[in-house]
């Protein structure tokens, strides 16, 4: 696209096809092109070029078609991209999913403009993950440790506290001494939850670390496409040109999966599993993708994407693709939630793949992915013995596997369970996981070196549980 073509309106809009507008005759116009939409009562809006083929340009409508009549609409394209200003002013503001001001404050500014829809990090260009972010979550941060510059997402299903949990993750999440931000974007909210994650942020926000964009479910189903764009352009300028460390929480990514789902029907495309656009991969990649960290910059973007899976199907399309794109997942169990446990995170289901690129000696602690090795083994023997019980009775269970069986309540409530304004350090966190992990015999702790196991023993007050 040539980007110094100047602007050129056209009146030959054809039809409406839900969000988008089809403009016939047009020349010169390219895709990603932004463009702006007169009506006749005055009113102007925004929209952003799909598709061109021959001299028909297919425009998504950010604040939807209605009320429109194509006979009356005068569509202006730029010749450039859509932008946004990027810098610290969207830090302490809280906005719509298209950065339009919610707070009642004046539009953000910025010295400089970038295009929303930007480009996956160049592999050539990324530097290794490395150093954790913590987060005040044990079961997060002892199992499952988020590293800077991950992508880690978080699968849930309805009912579950998703939300909850990603508010307090960004409301808690740290790096030790470093400038760190958090950019939240939320996607087909409720009024309801917009307020929950408002106010559960509004002291990060106060402290000017947090950008909040939040797309409510009765706004424009093309709002929420943007959206995570949007969050991740603001995420980008922060980190690679401000050397911050900056975490991006996108939820629900099901809600921005079924908003593409429903332009793809309304450009007539071929479907695929599930009704899903064939291309449904590639566009999650180029969004993921986008996080990390430069060779020759400061800073890291992390991204934290939440989803649920539709009746907890891990094989559904957006769970699918996002596994094979991300390094890892948290998943929530609603078996521990019925127990009353909070975070329900399943530990035997849960990893994260670059777990050790940040955790253990000179990153955490020495001890970090011994412990972290150990518990996630004890609970896997724990599952065991617990499915052998339910066939053949614990009467038939070996001492060994009674002593597992008899581990996993301590693990639920003294290690897993946590209240949702309580953030947890890693010390804390570990402390818990050995406390869980010296109720049993230390014959049954192979994979905790022996002089780690004989000094945690030496260090046990007399006449207390160690």
């Amino acid at each position: 696209m040539n980007t110094e073509r100047p602007p050129v309106t056209y009146t030959s809009a054809r039809e409406l096809r839900g969000p988008l507008v089809v403009v016939g005759g047009v020349r010169g116009v390219g895709w990603d092109e932004f463009g702006t939409i007169a009506l006749m009562s005055g009113e102007r809006r925004h929209g952003v070029v799909l598709e061109v083929r021959d001299d028909l340009a297919v425009v998504e409508v950010l604040e939807g078609t209605g009320g429109m009549d194509p006979a009356g609409l005068r569509v202006t394209f730029t010749g450039s991209p859509l932008t946004i200003p990027v810098g610290d002013g969207w830090l302490g503001r809280t906005c719509d999913g298209k950065g339009a001001p919610r707070d009642g404050g004046p539009p953000v500014f910025g010295r400089h403009l970038a295009p929303v829809e930007g480009t996956a990090i160049n592999p050539a260009r990324r530097r290794p993950p490395a150093e954790p972010v913590l987060t005040g979550i044990a079961a997060i941060d002892a199992l499952n440790t988020l590293v800077r510059g991950q992508k880690l997402p978080i699968f849930s299903v309805a009912g579950l506290p998703h939300l909850e949990l990603a508010v307090q993750i960004a409301a808690q999440a740290t790096t030790a001494g470093e400038r760190f931000s958090v950019v939240f974007a939320g996607m087909g909210l409720t009024h309801a939850d917009a307020f929950t994650v408002q106010d559960g942020l509004a002291d990060r926000a106060a402290a000017g670390e947090l950008c909040l964009l939040l797309n409510t479910a009765d706004d424009p189903v093309i709002e929420r496409i943007l959206t995570p764009r949007l969050a991740l352009t603001v995420a980008e300028h922060l980190a690679f040109d401000g050397g911050r460390h900056v975490l991006v929480v996108m939820t629900d990514m099901t809600s921005y999966a079924e908003a593409l789902r429903e332009v793809s029907a309304a450009r007539g495309e071929v479907p695929a599993r599930r009704a899903y656009p064939g291309y449904l991969y590639s566009d999650l990649a180029s969004l993921y993708e986008r996080c990390g960290r430069l060779a020759d910059r400061p800073g890291s973007v992390t991204v934290l994407p939440v989803l649920t899976m539709p009746a907890g199907d891990i094989t559904h399309p957006v769970p699918d693709l996002t596994g094979y794109i991300t390094e890892g997942q948290i998943v929530l169990s609603p078996q521990i939630h019925a127990e009353g446990i909070y975070p329900p995170v399943d530990a035997l289901s849960s990893l994260s793949r670059l777990m050790r690129k940040g955790a253990g000696p000179g990153r955490t602690r020495a001890d970090h992915l011994d412990v972290a090795a150990q518990l996630t083994a004890a609970l896997a023997r724990a599952r065991q013995a617990a499915d052998l019980a339910d066939l053949a009775g614990e009467s038939a269970l070996s001492p060994a596997d009674r002593s597992h069986l008899a581990l996993y309540p301590p693990y639920l409530h003294d290690f897993l369970n946590q209240d949702t304004d309580r953030t947890l350090t890693l010390d804390e966190s570990l402390e818990r996981a050995w406390r869980v992990l010296l109720t049993l015999p230390p014959s049954e702790l192979g994979m905790l070196p022996a002089a780690m196991l004989t000094a945690r023993h030496h260090d046990a007050p007399s006449g207390t549980p160690p």
